[in-house]
């Protein structure tokens, strides 16, 4: 979680609920203040730590953010129950853009991309951090499967991978501000593709 080793400075055992607690206290900040607007200050007190407990493990609060992203990314791994190798291919598929969806894990996902985004500017290095740890993953897993599918001849020769990914990823952002719901939507979205990448 944080990228220190499991032992601080002084060698004693890390407290890894100490470690979840802070990082839970910043993804919730994250959403309802963004990153400038929340503080070192508010995060221990939310999480009940003190302030040096707190930068004992994270030096920067963009350290911290880091760790904070990748908790919710690997939570979300976490939550994959099917493996995709014992579906058929479109339903391999289905299953892949359904783990698309940034709220898989988080409700609150689409709220925080956007705090992201609109930090672009003041803070660029946000959005570069929102794409490396939060889009490529998700993105990658569908270009991925569709590679090894098309690999294995089990969808069409011509089909471009990447651009797939791509679309499936936005439909869950179209959706969000349209505001419509999002349960069926790998569903829906694959009934569409389907036809045009596979061979059944």
């Amino acid at each position: 979680m944080a990228h220190d080793s499991e032992r601080n400075l002084g060698g004693r055992p890390r407290d890894a609920a100490i470690d979840e607690a802070i990082i839970l206290a910043t993804r919730e900040r994250l959403v309802r203040d963004g990153y400038s607007r929340m503080t070192i200050g508010d995060i221990a007190a939310d999480a009940g730590v003190t302030r040096p407990t707190l930068y004992r493990r994270w030096a920067t609060k963009f350290d911290l953010v880091v760790d904070a992203l990748d908790y919710g990314f690997r939570r979300q791994r976490d939550m994959y129950t099917i493996d995709l190798s014992d579906l058929s291919p479109r339903e391999a598929l289905t299953e892949a853009v359904r783990r698309l969806d940034p709220a898989y894990f988080n409700p609150d996902a689409m709220v925080l991309m956007g705090n992201f985004a609109g930090e672009a500017i003041r803070t660029p290095e946000l959005l570069d951090l929102l794409r490396t740890h939060a889009v490529e993953p998700r993105v990658s897993l569908v270009e991925d499967l569709l590679t090894c599918l098309r690999d294995r001849g089990a969808v069409r020769e011509g089909i471009d991978p990447h651009t797939i990914a791509i679309m499936c990823f936005g439909s869950y952002f179209a959706a969000f501000y349209r505001g419509e719901p999002t349960k069926d939507l790998a569903e829906r979205v694959v009934a569409v593709l389907w036809p045009a990448v596979g061979k059944e």
